[in-house]
């Protein structure tokens, strides 16, 4: 799978990047390999969402599919 990254670069404080295709998935660090590294960590976080605690209304239902 292949995600775009926007990576932001801010005046003496680093980098910052959001992940446009997954909502919230968003990270920084003081260097951009420091980034690059943290960018990984985020989107694996925000891919494995434990759906098992998560309230979902009658009759929906959760899938799994493969991309």
């Amino acid at each position: 799978m292949k995600l775009k990254v926007f990576i932001h670069e801010v005046e003496k404080c680093g980098f910052w990047a959001e992940v446009p295709a997954i909502p919230g998935c968003a990270t920084q660090g003081d260097s951009f390999e420091e980034l690059l590294a943290n960018s990984y960590d985020a989107i694996e976080g925000c891919l494995s969402v434990d759906l098992s605690i998560l309230e979902k209304p009658e009759k929906s239902r959760v899938m799994e599919i493969a991309i």
